[in-house]
């Protein structure tokens, strides 16, 4: 026995980790030039920051919820589509704390997660690399075919696309073959614990990647029922028996992850997507141009050589990836993989593992090519390149497109040789080729595509993600932070909020560690995004689905909903009403609220939704300052607050263009309308301005302003974009109001101005001077309030956010939260002394450790059984 064989896991593995480096070998290079392996926009705007704050909240003792996740969030749920259900997460924390913990890491910062990520990447792909070549043996490829197949498979171009800009995807890619070895485990042996293994954990570490990965196994297992790889294979209805029954059980193994994780993806709100869907579209050069997967040349070839359809393995893997690579240009299946939403091409790393099988297979039985069918498969093969070369017209004649014709025409002139020679080593060139060129592949994707292109500023000193530019005004400027520490240090409350975000990024908050008024995830708080779109039509300076941010500048909601400061630059956004200076840092001033209300009010006026429904949103403020505003009441509402439409007592005057019937033509580079107010009476201190605005072609994101207040709105047929277009702007009230466009033709209709004076607000204030404080404590899943009701009000309201899961007790006594204001915390009180207590957990999350640990008891009572059967039938 030689070494290899009597070493041969190990040799594998060691493989396996060098095949990983040196696909990373770009990345590598760069870290030593202090440049991290994260995208611009999402890596630094969601996930450095969520692994952060995840790492400081689980650490702290709390997994469930967070008062600094926004406005207040469950972020067990909230975060399930990123980390906070993430196998690989949980053990990278568990290795830090424990690193931390012996002395061996000061406190992890943002830095950390920055730098490790390239090292959980080549860990990773290593254990990718791992599972294929096991997957690949599995269906009796020989070790060096099932090591070549998982190495197509491990460094596609797709896996290092994920890691850079949505790290949590590559664990997709892991976890994929983990499953298709759970299907072979039940087609060629009938046994379910690989299968119900399989399940449990893709369903525990990604809701959303388990819905992908299990599309992808069902369309594998029907190939598998058109071509079948053995003769042995178990009888297809037995196959379905154990496909469900394991299905179910791995199911129900995973549901205390799985059903929060679920129910924060079906309490988020994402306007539908109405744009309509073509079977058939450009998507991407599978060949030359790939942005989401690059079809290797010895693939493509092998793919037209004949001989190879013989074997059952080969025509298998070879109809699966002919089957893909139609499918990879049907936006229709982008987005039958994304929820039947926005098409999203995000199962692609299915195309690359069948390709690798095509490649293992072609391998193992290159022996069966002869000389004419190498002139065939090159006749097409460069007929194909010459087709996808000239049907794209992004391509020109440069290093990164050339290189991959340059390794085609290599491939081609190696098979020459082989079928010329029939030598071992004519073989180990092709097999060493393909290898090499994987890895240039993905290398050179790093640098050309996810470097320079989408993360830098040109080839120049200042491209790629660094520690200065994460230290910038930009992300986490020093003068940003020292303000943000002087104004923690003067607030009367740890819960106040803070409104401050750098430009675009909404995780600002968590960045830099305070309670803000933003955030930026996929899944949120349906309830908050309603509240923002919708109920109060809050402008957030940028239009844009899966975020809120700031209160558009309105006084009277930062003061019920515990704005305390804000924060601008320079010459930046314009400051509320009744807010006044405090503090400067450099560029940066910090302003405190003069009007802000009690964390706790309380009132026994009540409003309903329903009759509030058509009011304008300024009298829905005054709505909630007077009251509360309740899905239903007994009885009706108290009297509606009024506020008057002065529309009527103004002059509109279009500048630089035409406006007329509703249309706006701006003919300048910049135009739009103004709306004068002659008569000085009827200015207050602020002006609310409602109107719907549409452009009429879909040409590209465009600026509108308000006198001060800008906002960015986004094209017709952006996927991002909130299809809200009735727009509400406050700004300080003037004797003319500038409304700016860029040149084009807009819809402009049904403008409505309002005036607000804050006399109401002042009263309040000036009210709450002489009530006594409540006593309020809230840090994570726990809430405790202690609130002097002196005047007997029905009803208690605070600033925390409506969610399925929190429950209330008032003085010892379970009692039933209520929507209040459209997404906050409303709770009915006593008079006089009241103590609430306040729990989270996640939905149904009691519930479904019991169904998981029931399951897991019964498994193991089968596994037992079947055991001690098989010990009994050993001894007869």
């Amino acid at each position: 026995m030689t070494i290899f064989e009597r070493h041969r896991k190990l040799f594998v593995g060691v493989a396996c980790l060098l095949v990983a480096i040196l696909s990373h070998h770009f990345f590598i290079s760069e870290f030593f030039k202090g440049r991290y392996m994260t995208g611009l926009n999402d890596g630094l705007s969601q996930m450095i920051p969520f692994k952060y704050f995840l790492y400081n909240l689980f650490t702290e003792g709390e997994f469930f919820y967070s008062e600094s996740f926004g406005l207040g969030g469950g972020v067990f749920s909230q975060l399930g589509y990123y980390f906070s259900t993430s196998l690989i997460f949980y053990a990278t924390v568990l290795l830090t704390f424990l690193l931390e913990q012996i002395g061996v890491l000061s406190t992890p910062n943002l830095f950390y997660w920055a730098n490790i990520i390239l090292m959980i990447s080549i860990l990773r792909m290593t254990c990718i690399l791992l599972l294929t070549t096991y997957y690949f043996r599995k269906i009796r490829f020989n070790l060096l075919s099932a090591f070549v197949a998982a190495t197509v498979y491990g460094t596609s171009i797709m896996y290092f696309r994920h890691v850079t800009y949505w790290e949590f995807f590559a664990d997709a890619m892991l976890f994929l073959p983990l499953l298709l070895i759970g299907v072979e485990a039940i087609i060629k042996d009938g046994k379910v614990s690989w299968f119900i293994f399989a399940v449990a954990i893709n369903m525990i570490d990604n809701f959303y990647f388990a819905y992908v990965n299990f599309l992808i196994a069902f369309i594998y297992i029907l190939f598998r029922w058109l071509f079948p790889l053995f003769l042995e294979e178990v009888e297809k209805r037995r196959q379905i028996k154990l496909f469900l029954l394991g299905g179910i059980a791995g199911a129900l193994l995973s549901t205390p992850f799985f059903i929060p994780a679920a129910y924060g993806y079906l309490n988020n709100y994402r306007p539908p997507y109405e744009d309509s869907i073509p079977l058939f579209g450009a998507v991407d050069n599978l060949l030359l141009h790939g942005r989401l997967v690059i079809l290797p040349a010895f693939v493509l070839f092998s793919l037209l050589i004949k001989p190879f359809y013989k074997k059952r393995s080969f025509r298998f893997f070879a109809a699966l990836t002919i089957t893909l690579c139609i499918l990879h240009y049907s936006p229709f299946i982008g987005s039958l993989f994304n929820g039947l939403s926005a098409p999203q091409y995000r199962w692609e790393h299915f195309l690359s593992l069948v390709a690798g099988g095509v490649a293992g297979v072609a391998l193992q039985h290159v022996k069966m090519v002869r000389l004419r069918d190498i002139y065939v498969a090159a006749f097409a093969g460069s007929m194909l390149y010459l087709l996808f070369f000239i049907g794209d017209p992004k391509l020109k004649i440069k290093i990164y497109e050339s290189y991959l014709m340059i390794c085609a025409a290599i491939t081609l002139l190696l098979f020459f040789l082989f079928v010329q020679y029939k030598k071992r080593w004519t073989a180990w060139l092709i097999i060493g080729f393909l290898l090499y060129t994987s890895i240039l592949t993905a290398n050179k994707f790093q640098e050309e595509k996810l470097t320079y292109r989408d993360n830098g500023k040109g080839k120049g000193p200042d491209y790629g993600i660094t520690r200065t530019y994460m230290e910038s005004e930009e992300y986490y400027g020093i003068d940003q932070r020292k303000l943000i520490k002087r104004v923690q240090d003067m607030a009367d409350h740890p819960l106040d909020r803070i409104d401050w975000m750098v430009e675009t990024r909404n995780n600002t908050p968590i960045v830099q560690d305070f309670n803000g008024i933003s955030v930026y995830s996929s899944i949120l708080n349906h309830h908050l995004l309603s509240f923002y779109l919708h109920d109060l039509s809050i402008d957030m300076r940028r239009e844009s689905v899966s975020r809120y941010a700031s209160l558009g500048d309105r006084a009277n909601l930062y003061a019920v909903l515990n704005g305390a400061y804000v924060i601008r630059q320079d010459g930046g956004d314009p400051v509320p009403f009744g807010f006044s200076e405090v503090a400067r840092e450099g560029e940066y001033v910090a302003y405190r609220n003069d009007y802000k209300l009690p964390f706790v009010r309380t009132t026994s006026i009540l409003y309903s939704e329903k009759d509030l429904e058509e009011m304008p949103v300024l009298a829905k403020e005054h709505a909630m300052l007077e009251g509360v505003i309740l899905p239903k009441i007994e009885g009706g509402s108290s009297r509606l607050p009024e506020v008057e439409d002065v529309m009527e007592q103004v002059a509109v005057e279009p500048v630089g263009g035409t406006y007329s019937d509703g249309v706006l033509e701006v003919k300048d580079n910049t135009g739009g309308v103004d709306i004068v107010l002659h008569d000085k009476s009827i200015v207050k201190e602020d002006a609310f301005l409602t109107f719907f605005i549409k452009r009429k072609s879909n040409d590209k994101d465009f600026i509108l302003s308000l006198n001060d207040f800008k906002t960015e709105r986004k094209k017709n047929d952006s996927i991002y974009r909130t299809n809200v277009n009735e727009v509400t702007i406050r700004v300080q009230a003037d004797e003319r109001i500038r409304l700016r466009l860029p040149k084009g033709n807009y819809i402009l209709k049904d403008l409505k101005l309002y005036m607000e004076d804050y006399s109401l607000l002042k009263n309040r204030k000036e009210e709450s001077r002489g009530m006594p404080a409540a006593t309020v404590k809230w840090k994570g899943r726990r809430a405790t309030i202690i609130v002097d009701n002196v005047h007997g009000d029905s009803h208690m309201i605070l600033p925390l956010p409506y969610e399925r899961g929190w429950t209330a007790k008032v003085n010892g006594v379970k009692q039933e939260i209520l929507r209040a204001n459209y997404a906050f915390t409303g709770l009915q009180i006593e008079k006089g002394k009241n103590t609430v207590e306040l729990t989270y957990l996640p939905s149904f999350f009691k519930v479904s450790w019991i169904i998981a640990s029931f399951t897991a008891i019964c498994l193991f009572v089968i596994w037992l059984r079947q055991r001690t059967y098989r010990k009994i039938g050993s001894h007869l």
